[in-house]
């Protein structure tokens, strides 16, 4: 088809609260580039599973991946990769969702631990990361009950998307996504200095509390 998906609006981002102050001064990185900043140059370090979330030596907290152990990511994995491949993929980019259900459901996870969320204007930051944005038609850091097959399609390119959907993404024994799907994930490659400049609301959201739609996210 040659006519384009509608673009992206409002697209949501979760931090630990304790990292906003180094978002407003340094923007969004990627897990890669706050492990470099923190100064851990072993290359290792990104292909490993993290059981439990870490802090860094800088004082960063990066998340655990517990919704993707290592047995139940291979399972999931095709095109020769394995799980090491696949953390080092997802630790090189810069998450975000589309829908506040998910970032719901991530923010429940998180347990007591105070956390943000960042609303964002998609339209002006993919007018400027289009070139390093991706989307996916799953939540690619989650392996568990019956995870959906991926590779490196999986990713598909903003731009390629909006031309032909899903077409990118080959995944053996499984037919093209209907044109329909939606997309789970927005990603940009290892950071986004000025992601404040693109930052529409900042809502602080303590245990128990969830993010609700705006009428700015609605129209998205």
């Amino acid at each position: 088809m040659n006519s384009k998906q509608h673009p992206l609006v409002v697209v949501y981002h979760l931090l630990d609260a304790e990292n906003l102050a180094s978002v407003r001064k340094l923007g969004l990185l990627s897990t890669r580039r706050l492990v470099e900043a923190s100064g851990d140059a072993n290359p290792q370090t990104l292909r490993r599973h993290r059981a439990k979330g870490e802090r860094l030596a800088s004082g960063a907290k990066i998340r655990d991946q517990r919704p993707m152990p290592p047995l139940a990511l291979a399972r999931a994995l095709g095109s020769g990769l394995v799980p090491e491949d696949w953390y080092a993929l997802l630790n090189a980019k810069v998450f975000f969702w589309l829908d506040v259900e998910r970032l719901n459901r991530q923010r429940a996870a998180c347990g007591s631990s105070p956390q943000v969320a960042l609303v964002m204007d998609a339209r002006r930051m993919l007018d400027d990361y289009k070139a390093s944005a991706f989307v996916s038609p799953i939540n690619t850091g989650n392996a568990m009950r019956a995870p959906a097959r991926r590779n490196l399609t999986t990713f598909v390119p903003y731009e390629r998307w909006r031309v032909d959907a899903w077409q990118h993404e080959v995944i053996e024994g499984q037919p093209a996504r209907p044109r329909t799907h939606r997309p789970v994930e927005l990603t940009i490659d290892e950071a986004i200095p000025n992601a404040m400049s693109y930052v529409l609301e900042v809502i602080p959201l303590p245990w128990g509390q969830k993010l609700m739609k705006d009428a700015r996210a609605a129209a998205a």
